[in-house]
């Protein structure tokens, strides 16, 4: 509930943080130290050291190098000042801010000669600890100058080591490579938000074609009825099957395939049998029918594989046109039987 004194509290929650709260959430996740999605999607930084060549992908040292646009220069440490800095839990909604006046802070040059970088590296409920560079942008030109001959503040990239962790000092040349990952980020995004789309519509036409199914199953079944039971049973089924539509998916499940069972025993009987009604409760078929030879046709049933019995719950009768008269109960046998 909202707090009388506040109204912008819930249960002790300010909502005024909520939204800060998402956007620091995301910041992690995208642009953090530890961040998976950086970590993949980075360009690969080409970093010199003095006499050394290191490849650097999402802040991680990689063993192999690889192709890149993006080169930086790490700065040696004797022009760098570095600061850990124990900070509250609560400041991270605000750390861009938050670190905009420690810079000031803690910078001994001009703020017009003040370059730095910061990355939050390590965080608990209670604090969190950021690791701050600050540098002298005249010296680390000077630096540049001197031995890389780089007179363009922004032709490089300016990286420093503090704690054998690599900090991006801002002003420089990370801007490229800022272009070059969101632009990633951003294909990332559209290539996720269309193989949802894709999944959606075949979901979606899955369920469509379910649907069609489920239409043609439900008239089958619906003739099926109006042949065993009559007119009026038909019409009652009619008046039922809004109610009964979403159980005909379970009923085709336990029970077996009518149309499929159907063709069966017409491929059995043949020509000069007739098939008159057959109706499917679980793995009984129960059929009713005119045959020359009932006795023949029933033999020719119980030698079938599929099924697991054939029996007659009626004598067969002998009609006035000499035929006979059957009815059949017929009990599928279990999957893996026949």
């Amino acid at each position: 509930m909202l707090q009388s004194g506040n109204n912008w509290e819930l249960f002790g929650f300010d909502m005024r943080n909520l939204s800060k709260g998402w956007r620091a959430a995301w910041r992690e996740f995208l642009w953090g130290y530890d961040s998976p999605v950086k970590r993949r999607l980075d360009e690969v930084v080409k970093v010199y050291a003095d006499n050394d060549v290191a490849y650097y992908q999402g802040g991680v040292q990689i063993s192999s190098p690889a192709a890149s646009s993006c080169e930086a220069i790490l700065l040696p440490d004797d022009l760098v000042l570095a600061k850990t800095l124990e900070m509250p839990a609560s400041v991270e909604l605000d750390l861009d801010a938050v670190m905009s006046y420690e810079v000031l802070a803690n910078s001994p040059f001009p703020e017009s000669d003040t370059g730095s970088g910061w990355l939050l590296v390590d965080k608990n409920e209670s604090h969190i600890r950021v690791q701050l560079a600050v540098v002298s942008l005249s010296a680390a030109l000077a630096y540049l100058a001197r031995e890389y001959d780089i007179h363009d503040i922004h032709a490089r990239e300016v990286w420093v080591s503090v704690n054998d962790t690599m900090i991006v000092l801002s002003g420089f040349g990370e801007a490229k490579r800022d272009r070059l990952y969101r632009r990633r980020l951003a294909k990332a995004g559209i290539t996720a938000a269309y193989c949802a789309l894709v999944l959606l519509l075949i979901a979606g036409g899955a369920a469509f074609s379910k649907y069609l199914e489920l239409q043609r199953y439900e008239g089958f079944v619906a003739d099926i009825q109006r042949e065993a039971q009559g007119a009026s049973t038909m019409r009652e089924s009619v008046l039922r099957a809004n109610d009964t539509m979403l159980a005909v998916n379970d009923m085709l499940d336990a029970n077996p395939n009518p149309h499929f069972e159907l063709a069966r025993l017409t491929r059995l009987f043949g020509d000069d049998t007739y098939l008159e009604s057959l109706s499917i409760a679980g793995r009984e078929i129960r059929v009713r029918g005119r045959a020359v030879n009932a006795a023949e046709i029933m033999e020719m049933l119980i030698k079938e594989p599929a099924y697991a019995s054939v029996t007659a719950p009626q004598a067969i009768v002998k009609s006035s046109d000499g035929q006979e008269r059957f009815t059949l109960s017929i009990i599928l046998a279990e999957a893996g039987d026949s």
